[in-house]
């Protein structure tokens, strides 16, 4: 793999609103964002101006939060900061190494549909995964396993640059982990992803050494370390 192959990790919103999630982007100008009930990330351009930000407060709505996930732009100074989260992304080696199945019992995964989100927002609720929104899971497919009929465990793909899928929302619910399930999803998807012909990525915090650690028996590998920044929109802006 050349870092070719990898440019278009430089900006995976951008990349997935003008490629695979196109018909989900809402567009003003050069800047585009996702629904707010699907996501709340936006991309801007490489250079963005007073005329780009203008359109995506427009885009936003005033005092909306506008998720500039790893774009290192900075909003004009009347933007307030929300939050900063320091992460990395990681990359599948692609070697066909997904670590080593757990023994005992393997806990069956199961597709998640429009009529498990009731449960999917309840999990996330629970896990605290990250960002999560009731359309969330039209960005891709989503895998699940249930214990005792109760959804606790899930992860499901998410942005969508060319060649690339991106893993995310892995979680547990604090009850039911330490039994592998996390592992069991992730080796689930990166077969997925392969078996398309694409290539599986994921962001993780920082902070999250113990998710760093799975993904590195799993087979990924660090590409680079990002910050995820978030900004909340003027309260004088207007809709579009």
């Amino acid at each position: 793999m050349t870092v070719r192959d990898t440019v278009v990790l430089d900006d995976p919103v951008g990349a997935s609103l003008g490629g695979r999630h196109a018909p989900l982007a809402r567009r003003h100008g050069r800047v585009a964002v996702y629904p707010s009930d699907v996501a709340t990330f936006a991309a801007l351009p490489p250079d963005p101006g007073a005329a780009e930000w203008a359109d995506l407060a427009r885009l936003l709505g005033p005092g909306a939060l506008a998720d500039l996930f790893s774009s290192p732009a900075s909003p004009p100074p009347d933007w307030e900061p929300v939050f900063a989260l320091d992460g990395r992304q990681m990359i599948w080696r692609g070697d066909g190494r997904t670590g080593h199945p757990p023994a005992g019992p393997r806990a069956e995964v199961a597709e998640l549909g429009a009529a498990d989100v009731a449960e999917m927002l309840g999990l996330v609720e629970r896990a605290r995964p990250g960002p999560f929104r009731p359309r969330t899971r039209e960005l891709g497919a989503y895998l699940g396993i249930r214990a005792d009929g109760r959804l606790v465990a899930m992860a499901g793909e998410r942005l969508r640059p060319p060649g690339w899928t991106e893993i995310s929302a892995v979680c547990t619910s604090p009850e039911a982990r330490g039994r592998g399930y996390a592992a069991r999803l992730v080796r689930a998807l990166v077969a997925r992803v392969v078996a398309r012909g694409e290539r599986p990525f994921l962001h993780v915090a920082e902070a999250n050494t113990g998710a760093i650690a799975l993904y590195e028996r799993l087979g990924f590998e660090t590409r680079a370390p990002v910050t995820f920044r978030g900004f909340r929109t003027p309260l004088a802006a207007s809709a579009p």
